[in-house]
Parts: C-alpha cells; structure tokens; sequence
C-alpha cells in the first residue's frame, strides 16, 4: 500500500494550566489517504479541533507534544521557517467561526490576496483575478464587488465560503474543516457542505472534516474516527458506523441523535458527563458512563487494535460486535447484553 498523505502516530499533547502539565490529547493515531475524506466526531472537548491544531503546528504556548505527525513522510515537528509556511500552504485550514479568523478594517480582497502577492508574488491585479474565479467556484457572484467590501457586509455563509475560497487559492493537497458550519443555519450549512464535497471531488483534495454529526460525517466521508476524552476510540467506515458500531460510546453516540423515521418521546441519555483527557481514569476514559463496563475496563486503558476492517479501543469490542444495536435497529446504551 502507498503511504498515508498524513499519518498521525500516538500523539499527545500537554497544556501548562496553573503551573503543571496536563495532557489535552493522548495516544491519538490516524491517517488520511491522498483524496480521502476523514471524519472526527465526538462530543464538546473531546480533542477534534486540538488535534487539527497539532497537526498544522498551531498550538497554543508552552504546549508540548509527544508522538509522531508526518505529512507526506516528513516529520511535521522538525519543520521551521520556510518549510513550515509550505506545510500550512499545503495543508489548508478553514475554521468553524469565520468572524474570528479575518481582520474586520480590512477588505474581502486584501484577505483574499496577501498570501498569493507574499508568497507566490503575484501582482495585485493577477492576484485579485485569481481570487475572483475561486469565489466563483465557491458560488460567490459578482467577485470583483465582492472584494472591495468589508467582512461584516457579508452574511455569515458568504464569509464562510469566502474561507473556503481563501484555503483554496492556496491549491492545498489537504484541507482541514473544523466545523465550518457551526454557525450557519440549516439551509446555508447543506449548501456549504454540498459545495465542500464537490470541491474536494473535482481537485481530489483530501479532507479531515470536524463535527459533532454522526450523519453529517457519514454523509461526507469515507471513514470516521471517534474521540472521547482526548483519545481515538474507533474508526470505522462511514456507511457502517451506525448500523454496526464497534465501540459503546458510537452507540451511545448514534442514538442520542433524533430520527425523523420513528417517532420517540425522549431520547437515550449516557449517564454522566464527558471527559477531559486530564480528568480520565487509569483504565478506559468511556468506563465511567458506560453500561458494558467490567472491572477490568476500569483497570487498563484499551489500545486502538484493528477490528472487522476498522479499529476500537474497547476491551470487549469483539465480544459486545453486533451486540450494540437492538432488533429494531437502535444503538443500545443503557443495558447489558452479556
């Protein structure tokens, strides 16, 4: 098999809070093949956007790292200066708040264009004619207007596809999408997500894309990872991960989502709440809240091994295999089949 375009290795990163180290990500491993579309889900504070951060060397300060991140084979912790600028040229980013990532005293067109005139040292107009066929791409008429204006007379869906424009003009070979449509309403979002995937079809980008939606990850990717408290615990192809999770906390995952096929009057509700990777206990961070839990779940923490063509990190992953759905279909949380 050729090599993963991004390959990430038991990486773990720890944060200074009040004077100590404290670990936000731990024995986090993925990859991503070159045109293949990645999906991370899992609840608020679960690692998704630190581990897109770690990968393009945008973390916070003092932050430490152990593990291993390689991009095309290279070693992302050793690149400085102009390498590094290339990785982050070539590996694109588009974030889930675009009013916090553009500078609002300055013009559509300025932000556009300064990496085109910096780096590939583009004259201002080659550069701005660039940019108005890429806004055309992302659905933006009118383009030249268009960049004359200002980020707060544009909509938040505007902005967000002048973001995706933005990350394009770089031709990236890998696209980083965290949650690019949090803010937007439930039309805007279809319509961005819709154009994301044909854009990474035609230029055969490859896409980690971030979100809290199961079926908004299965909709747009080939495969899922799923986090929890700072770790990976199962990655699996799309199409199966409802109809065959392998890990409880997918399950548990999958069936606090409501369906509009059946009618319910609450939804399953884990017990609990979610974890921080510092908060975690020495066995399987899922252990506390979960109802296939044995005492040796609390006793060693579970490695990522492969399973039935995709990974888990659960110690009885192969024994609860096919067990973690009912008769009629729905991810069971709450009792016990062993």
């Amino acid at each position: 098999m050729n090599a993963p375009l991004l390959d990430v290795e038991g990486l773990t990163v720890f944060l200074p809070v009040e004077g100590e180290e404290r670990p936000v990500l731990r024995d986090v491993s993925l990859s991503i093949a070159a045109g293949e579309a990645v999906g991370l889900v899992g609840e608020s504070g679960s690692g998704k956007s630190m581990t897109a951060r770690a990968i393009v060397r945008l973390l916070p300060p003092g932050a430490r790292t152990e593990g291993a991140i390689r991009y095309r084979g290279e070693d992302v912790g050793s690149l400085r200066g102009a390498a590094l600028r290339a990785l982050r040229t070539d590996v694109a980013t588009v974030f889930q708040d675009p009013r916090a990532h553009v500078n609002p005293v300055r013009t559509v067109g300025d932000f556009l264009t300064e990496g085109l005139r910096t780096h590939r040292r583009l004259s201002r107009r080659a550069a701005e004619e660039r940019a108005v066929r890429v806004l055309d791409e992302v659905g933006i008429a009118a383009g030249a207007r268009r960049l004359r204006q200002y980020p707060h007379e544009l909509s938040g869906g505007l902005l967000q596809r002048v973001m995706i424009a933005a990350a394009l003009l770089a031709e990236p070979r890998l696209l980083l999408a965290d949650e690019p449509t949090t803010a937007l309403d439930a039309t805007t979002q279809a319509e961005v997500m819709a154009l994301l995937d044909e854009l990474r079809r035609e230029r055969e980008l490859a896409l980690l894309f971030i979100t809290h939606d199961l079926e908004l990850a299965a909709a747009v990717c080939d495969r899922t990872a799923v986090m929890y408290a700072g770790r990976v615990m199962e990655v699996r192809a799309s199409a199966l991960l409802h109809d065959d999770p392998l890990h409880p906390y997918t399950a548990a995952l999958a069936a606090a989502r409501p369906s509009l096929a059946r009618r319910a009057d609450r939804l399953p509700a884990t017990p609990g709440r979610p974890l921080s990777a510092f908060e975690a206990p020495p066995g399987c961070a899922f252990g506390p809240r979960c109802a296939h839990a044995r005492d040796a779940c609390h006793e060693r923490r579970p490695e990522l091994l492969p399973l039935a063509g995709g990974q888990a990190a659960c110690a009885r992953a192969e024994e609860l295999r096919g067990l973690l759905r009912d008769r009629n279909g729905k991810p069971v949380v709450s009792h016990d089949h062993a």
